[in-house]
């Protein structure tokens, strides 16, 4: 079994738009009410998809949701266009395009059980995410329905759950056993705290993990009051390396001390508040990147343009490439149109290590395959949608025939239908 580290991006839906629908989150606050461009969005996640291609890293992809969600306003007595404003918003919502939230993945290695598992994240915390579920659940069923995968729906609410974002692995290696480490919140001044710690000890009873090798830290009140909405704003692990910001848990020395006891060979890289503040440290997304192994040795972090932006995270980061540490490349990413919707290239996908054989190929990407996504893509999505367009009949008709396009350029009618 070639185990290796793919990552499955959600490729950005045709509804994308700023609502600004996600307190705490303070991008996607910021621009609420901008003009949005779909179509551009979708080209930006695509191409990094290729970067990551031509780094020699694995890579698939999630579709997004079918939208608007007419099962979930059904349930709320009503239809799309008889809706108030604010839930057309939360029904049209393209926020699935950000795959670290889909579900928390612990590899083979981890579990008693010797499978991988998966739950997905029930997003209890915001309305217009919280029925995501469903179809990210059928993408999951369908994407890893070999028996070396075990799939489970989400955790019983009111104990919230945002998947993988809150969520690091920590291995001397991809296919050797790791140290799982949850982290969950309490309190962000005022801002909500969106990932329980109930949920995530139930996520580690399912998943069959050694509570030997198994964490649970909580962030830092300051890093969610800064905008830290999820873990992986402030930290980010690969391998046994935690790259992560000085503040970003609530007791740091007892974190690294229990890391350090369980992972002796853990390299923790920590990047002091005094050059990197939390305020730049969200501002550019710095620790929103993909940190992965290259297949030539070494590591690279995949970072937003707006790290290379920002003077002082930049100047630290030429510093960090130019030592003796493992990470050794920065490769910049244009994602700007989902940044501007505060998730940075970390958000867009989710981490799996597995064997790419026993993944159904449809959700597995090259290049060509790519160049025909692109090509829907360029075809179907709306250029341009302002927030006070989403009542426009014609907008809706045009965003379902979109999806409904995708869905048969992947091969998933019948798969996974809307």
């Amino acid at each position: 079994m070639a185990v290796t580290e793919i990552n499955f991006d959600g490729i950005v839906g045709p509804s994308h738009n700023y609502a600004g629908l996600s307190p705490g989150n303070l991008a996607a606050t910021r621009n609420r009410g901008m003009a949005s461009a779909p179509r551009a969005a979708a080209l930006e996640g695509i191409a990094k998809m290729r970067a990551n291609l031509a780094l020699g890293l694995a890579q698939g992809f999630f579709l997004p949701q079918p939208r608007p969600d007419h099962g979930w306003l059904e349930g709320l007595a009503t239809d799309y266009a008889e809706a108030p404003p604010h839930l057309q918003a939360q029904a049209l919502s393209a926020s699935s395009m950000w795959a670290a939230n889909a579900a928390t993945v612990s590899p083979a290695p981890d579990t008693l059980d010797g499978k991988c598992h998966l739950t997905v994240a029930n997003l209890v915390t915001m309305p217009h995410r919280s029925h995501e579920w469903r179809f990210t659940l059928a993408q999951l069923e369908a994407a890893f329905a070999d028996p070396a995968f075990a799939v489970h729906g989400p955790v019983t609410p009111p104990f919230g759950d945002e998947g993988a974002a809150n969520h690091m692995r920590l291995a001397t290696a991809h296919d050797r056993p790791g140290v799982e480490v949850f982290v969950y919140g309490l309190t962000g001044g005022p801002f909500p705290a969106r990932q329980h710690r109930d949920a995530s000890e139930a996520i580690a009873r399912m998943h069959r993990l050694d509570p030997a090798s198994t964490i649970f830290v909580q962030q830092s009140e300051q890093a969610i009051s800064a905008g830290a909405f999820h873990n992986d704003v402030v930290a980010v692990a690969n391998e046994q390396v935690l790259f992560t910001h000085e503040l970003a848990y609530q007791d740091r020395d007892a974190f690294y001390a229990e890391l350090r006891d369980k992972m002796p060979d853990i390299e923790i890289i920590e990047v002091p508040a005094s050059r990197v503040s939390l305020e730049d440290a969200v501002a550019s997304y710095l620790f929103n990147a993909q940190l992965v192994t290259l297949p030539k040795g070494g590591m690279a972090l995949v970072l937003p343009a707006e790290a290379r932006e920002n003077a002082n995270v930049w100047s630290w980061l030429q510093e960090l490439v130019a030592g003796n540490g493992p990470i050794r490349h920065l490769e910049v990413v244009d994602v700007r149109q989902s940044m501007a919707n505060g998730g940075g290239p970390a958000c867009l996908r989710l981490r799996v290590v597995a064997d790419p054989a026993t993944i159904d190929p449809r959700f597995l990407v090259d290049n060509a395959k790519l160049d025909r996504l692109a090509k829907v893509v360029e075809e179907y999505w709306p250029e341009r949608i302002d927030p006070s367009e989403i009542a426009d009949p014609a907008l809706i008709a045009r965003i379902e025939r979109a999806h409904r396009a995708l869905l048969e350029a992947t091969d998933c009618v019948g798969l996974i239908d809307s």
